[in-house]
């Protein structure tokens, strides 16, 4: 399989933990690019650093790699493979889905080290 192009999203992110009964922010569902997972333990939002949520906790400075897309979901190995060269460089990271494509959040202090094992790996950056 060929290896993907990634791009670097201009923005920051921020990881935010929320009780299960919560609201979503009308804030976050009127932002440019968010995502949202609930649980019946949890309610997870991501979103732009600048969104205030009042949440339990936040994981700040985070930077998103978009899989530029759209990908087929017949495709398998695609998350493994780049999640596996990450690993290998002792970059942590936090992935999300939607139905075109993958994103691989990397904490800011690692995000030039995250992109030279994956060029170095084949991967073309944007």
């Amino acid at each position: 399989m060929s290896k993907q192009t990634l791009q670097l999203l201009k923005q920051e992110f921020t990881i935010h933990s929320l009780d299960c009964d919560e609201a979503v922010p009308q804030a976050v569902l009127s932002s440019e690019i968010f995502f949202i997972a609930k649980t019946s333990d949890e309610l997870s939002i991501v979103c732009a650093s600048d969104i205030k949520v009042d949440s339990l906790a936040a994981e700040t400075h985070w930077r998103a790699l978009e899989v530029v897309g759209p990908l087929g979901f017949s495709l398998t190995g695609i998350m493994a493979n780049i999640s596996g060269v990450l690993a290998k460089s002792n970059v942590s990271i936090f992935t999300l889905s939607t139905y075109d494509t993958d994103y691989i959040l990397v904490k800011e202090s690692q995000i030039q080290q995250a992109m030279q094992a994956l060029k170095k790996d084949g991967y073309l950056l944007l």
